[in-house]
Formats: structure tokens, C-alpha cells, sequence
């Protein structure tokens, strides 16, 4: 005799239950409870900022000054490499350079062939530093703090060359600025966890920094040139491994981004930035792929579940899932600086059901060619 489709249902829901259980206690707890280790000694190393921009003079009036008034001791440059502006931008920093010595404009004056995205700009960016730790960041983004490179370089000790951090938006009136938020930190969330895990998959262009040496042994980003994203994510997931890779969460490391004002622009966004996510290794995409699957299938299993077979079961499933989820959302918004978001969390998680749906077409859609 067959079980019937409500005990087939509760039954879907209990695994599905499990496997969401199993991405929080062991993956996602680890930044949720993680505490830094302590350092006897304050590193001081030679750095070089890179940033690239294209027509982004607005942007830089109001972000770059926040990067070269950091106080920080040692020997460091900043590299803005200007690819083809047609804007103020080059006057800009024509002007900032007088008055900081340590800002080096880099003029480029033709297109790279066949290399979409602003790889080009950023590889000319870092084939020209002086230095062996590179720290990026974007034209759009602001250091929170003075003590930012100072953070972002503390972690290198021996064998560490790729340092993850976290790129913040930031707050503004509106669901649209929650929703913006959340999912940047939903993604920090997977990202951070995964590197404390050993399985380091990704990081983010507005706030990441790894050792120069290593962009030329793993050939910069020959292998990926032809897609137009992928600069940041798509090197550290060739490049990083358990071995080599730690994160950088003190709120002092943190950068700020402007966030979207219109859903439609940055629906554009997520878009060019997802498009990336199908070349990851298979490992990758399987703990990705799976994680996203079970979190998209709770709320109609749920539903199903709870109308078909046993609702108490079902709602008692649920339950444990959004216990454990609450715990995790708090210590990690709290440690990310979102913490104002946990109180909303009961229904952005219910958003992410939605966010699934409207991102699933960057699994085929051609990406964007330009980068900004």
C-alpha cells in the first residue's frame, strides 16, 4: 500500500527541514559565533589600493577622499586606474594628486579587445602596483572608517593570501533599501561561512584583498576574460582554498555602497552579477544549488504539508527551521552591522521564495557586456 500524497508531503517537508537545518548549525554558525583571533602583534605592510572607475567623477568626489585620508603608518599607494571616462574624471584626479602624493592615477586611453568588464582596467591596475597586498575596492564605495586598510591587512599572516571582507549599503528609508541589504548580507552570510568552513567560494570586488604574487600565478583572469563579471568572485573561486583564504569582519573594515533607488536597476544589477555563479566549481555549485532549492521549497511544502497531511507536523517543522534561523539572522546581522534587519527577517525570508523565482533566468540569460 502506498503512503498517501499528505505523508509523502510532511515527509518532503522533514527533509527538506533537515537539509535547511544542516546549512545553518554547520555552516552558518560559524560566523554567527565567530570571535577573531587575537593578535600579540599589529601588522603594518605595504599595501596598494586599486580602484577602477569609468565616468564615475561623481562617485569619486564623494568616496575617494575617505581612501586617502586612512591613517595608517606604513608605505601604501592608491592605484585609480580612469579606463577611457569621458567625464571629469581625469581632471579630478589631477587635482587630488597634488595635494596626495600617494594617489596614482592610471589614464587609459584605448578599449581592450575582446575582454568585456573592467578585468582589463584591473589587471593594468595591479601589473602596476608596487606592492605585494592589494586591497580593492570600487569607485562607489567608502571606507567606514580611517583603520579600514589597517583592518583589511591585519589577517595576513604566514600562508594567507586572500583576505574576504564585507561591502555594506547603506541605510535608507524604504522596504526597497531592506531588501537591498538583506540580500547582501544573506550572500556575505553564505560567503564568510563557507571560507571559516574551508570551502572558500567567493568574494566581492567593493572590499577584498589577496596577495599580488597570487593574481599571476593563477594567471589573473585569462581563464574567465571573455565573461563580462566575475573579476572578483570568479578569481577568488579559482584561487582560494582552505589553506590560503580568511575573512575580515572588525566593523572598521566594513565599506559603504550606494544602493539602488528603483527595483528595475538593480534587478540589472543582480542580474550581471549572478551570471557568474554557473562557471563556480561543481562543489561549489552543488552546496549553492542545493541550500537555495530547499530554502525555495520550504513555504510550498509548508503549504501543501499543511493542507494535505499533518499540520501540526508541518507547521511544527517550520517552526524549528525559523527558531534556529532567528538565532543565526541575530549574531550575524549583529556582527555585520544589519542588525536593524532581524526584526524583518520573518518576511524577508518569505521574500527569498520570490527573489528565486525572479533571478532563476541568470541561470541562461546572457550577461551584460559593459561593468558599470
Amino acid at each position: 500500500m502506498f503512503p498517501s500524497p499528505g505523508l509523502i508531503l510532511v515527509a518532503l517537508l522533514g527533509v527538506v527541514t533537515l537539509v535547511q537545518l544542516v546549512y545553518l548549525l554547520y555552516f552558518f554558525r560559524r560566523l554567527a559565533f565567530y570571535q577573531a583571533p587575537e593578535r600579540e602583534i599589529t601588522r603594518q605592510q605595504a599595501v596598494s589600493v586599486i580602484i577602477c572607475t569609468r565616468d564615475e567623477a561623481d562617485n569619486l568626489t564623494r568616496n575617494l577622499p575617505g581612501v586617502l585620508v586612512q591613517k595608517y603608518a606604513s608605505t601604501h599607494e592608491v592605484i585609480v586606474v580612469n579606463d577611457n571616462s569621458v567625464d571629469e574624471t581625469t581632471y579630478l584626479l589631477e587635482g587630488l594628486h597634488k595635494e596626495f602624493r600617494h594617489l596614482r592615477p592610471i589614464e587609459l586611453v584605448q578599449e581592450a579587445m575582446h575582454i568585456p568588464g573592467k578585468k582589463y582596467p584591473l589587471s593594468v591596475g595591479i601589473k602596476s602596483a608596487r606592492h605585494e597586498i592589494l586591497l580593492l575596492t570600487d569607485a562607489d564605495c567608502v571606507p567606514v572608517s580611517d583603520q579600514w586598510i589597517q583592518k583589511m591587512q591585519e589577517p595576513y599572516d604566514e600562508g594567507v593570501e586572500i583576505v574576504l571582507g564585507y561591502g555594506a549599503y547603506q541605510k535608507r528609508k524604504g522596504f526597497l533599501n531592506r531588501l537591498i541589504r538583506f540580500e547582501t548580507f544573506h550572500t556575505a552570510l553564505q560567503y564568510l561561512s563557507y571560507a571559516l568552513a574551508g570551502i572558500p567560494y567567493m568574494g566581492v570586488g567593493r572590499n577584498l584583498s589577496y596577495r599580488r604574487e597570487l593574481f599571476f600565478k593563477y594567471k589573473g583572469f585569462s581563464s574567465h576574460n571573455h565573461i563580462p563579471g566575475g573579476d572578483d568572485d570568479l578569481f577568488i573561486n579559482a584561487a582560494a582554498h582552505r589553506g590560503n583564504t580568511t575573512i575580515m569582519i572588525d566593523p572598521d573594515s566594513f565599506t559603504l555602497s550606494r544602493p539602488k533607488t528603483t527595483f528595475r536597476a538593480w534587478m540589472r544589477q543582480k542580474y550581471r552579477h549572478y551570471s557568474t555563479g554557473k562557471h563556480y566549481r561543481p562543489l561549489h555549485r552543488w552546496l549553492l544549488g542545493t541550500y537555495s532549492l530547499t530554502h525555495f521549497l520550504c513555504y510550498p511544502l509548508l503549504i501543501a504539508a499543511a493542507l494535505l497531511g499533518d499540520a501540526r507536523i508541518a507547521f511544527g517543522l517550520f517552526g524549528l527551521r525559523m527558531v534556529v534561523l532567528a538565532v543565526i539572522y541575530h549574531k550575524s546581522m549583529s556582527k555585520l552591522g544589519e542588525r536593524d534587519l532581524w526584526i524583518w527577517f520573518p518576511l524577508l525570508d518569505i521574500w527569498m521564495f520570490l527573489y528565486y523565482l525572479i533571478f532563476m533566468p541568470t541561470l541562461w540569460k546572457r550577461p551584460k557586456q559593459s561593468w558599470n
